[in-house]
């Protein structure tokens, strides 16, 4: 009920199209491909039930540590759906808010190989960024794309974040926007976002 209410709400506002992202990340969300998989499939009449959804696809957060990131490169991730003609798919990616690993350019370098782009989720809420967006330069440079959150321009995460937001938007430098919407409460701020 709380996704068909969701969704419902996202229709509403406006989004014709949704990508489900949940989380993949081992000792918190301990969701792998099949799992989530299984979890849409079991969704798939529910949707097909109610009139006037956006339409739903599925993808993965992915949690940027050693052991999703072997996931993704054994082509156990969940990427965006592909687009037609497409040579290379975007993968939902996370890390710790309070820095980038050192050899994150290069080990994004190494996810195109394997025919994934790597889609940064709300850089924004990165404490470096705060300090200097220009810590993101490296990875742009290596393949990376930006995903704003908009709840995030409304200050749902506080000053800071809404600051780098701004300024990253006023630098065109994101690809695309999401909700971040993660239950039918978050609605609100999502409409006030849009």
């Amino acid at each position: 009920e709380a996704g068909v209410a969701l969704l419902k709400g996202l229709k509403a506002i406006g989004f014709s199209t949704v990508v489900a992202t949940p989380h993949m990340r081992p000792g918190m969300f301990e969701n792998d491909r099949a799992a989530l998989e299984r979890a849409y499939a079991r969704m798939q009449p529910i949707l097909a039930a109610e009139v006037g959804l956006p339409e739903v696809f599925l993808a993965s957060e992915h949690w940027f540590d050693d052991t999703v990131y072997a996931r993704l490169r054994a082509g156990e991730g969940l990427p965006y759906p592909a687009k037609p003609g497409a040579r290379l798919r975007g993968v939902l990616v996370e890390m710790n808010p309070q820095g980038f690993p050192p050899q994150l350019p290069r080990t994004f370098v190494e996810l195109r190989r394997k025919g994934l782009f790597p889609v940064i989720a709300h850089p924004e809420r990165y404490q470096p960024v705060w300090k200097d967006d220009g810590c993101l330069d490296p990875l742009l440079d290596a393949g990376a794309r930006l995903l704003l959150d908009i709840c995030s321009i409304v200050g749902k995460y506080g000053r800071a974040p809404q600051r780098a937001a701004e300024k990253l938007l006023e630098d065109e430098a994101y690809e695309a926007a999401c909700s971040d919407a993660h239950k039918p409460e978050d609605l609100d701020d999502v409409a006030h976002a849009v």
